[in-house]
């Protein structure tokens, strides 16, 4: 069953999860850790939550219509999660876009591509 508004709630859980730990790994991790290793600390924490909830969003839409469901989060999921980074970093630093897009250079695709994949890997996964 489709349900849009069940994967933006979810977005939104990613989005602020996502802000969240970049801000802790700002104003607390940054210190300690090389920028490096803060970068696979922004990639890697999320990875599992957005697991979840994948996983979450794949049980709720299960049925017939489990592919346009996954699709529509795999779609929305990485984009406006960029998006919402590239805001975060703009609004607290006044960082250029163009800065953000370095970000690619690390360990941040992986981010993106698990948000592109976990919810199709999910809903096949908990397809009836």
């Amino acid at each position: 069953m489709l349900k849009p508004s069940l994967t933006f709630v979810l977005w939104l859980a990613i989005g602020v999860f996502v802000v969240l730990n970049n801000f802790v790994g700002d104003v607390w991790i940054g210190s300690v850790l090389s920028v490096r290793a803060l970068e696979w600390y922004r990639t890697l924490v999320p990875l599992p939550y957005v697991a979840m909830l994948a996983i979450i969003h794949a049980r709720r839409t299960a049925g017939s219509r489990w592919l346009e469901s996954a699709l529509l989060a795999a779609v929305l999921w990485p984009f406006s999660t960029v998006l919402v980074d590239v805001l975060y970093l703009r609004l607290l630093y006044g960082t250029q876009p163009e800065v953000f897009l370095d970000r690619f250079d690390g360990p941040y695709g992986l981010l993106v591509a698990g948000l592109f994949a976990l919810p199709l890997v999910a809903g096949w996964a908990c397809r009836r």
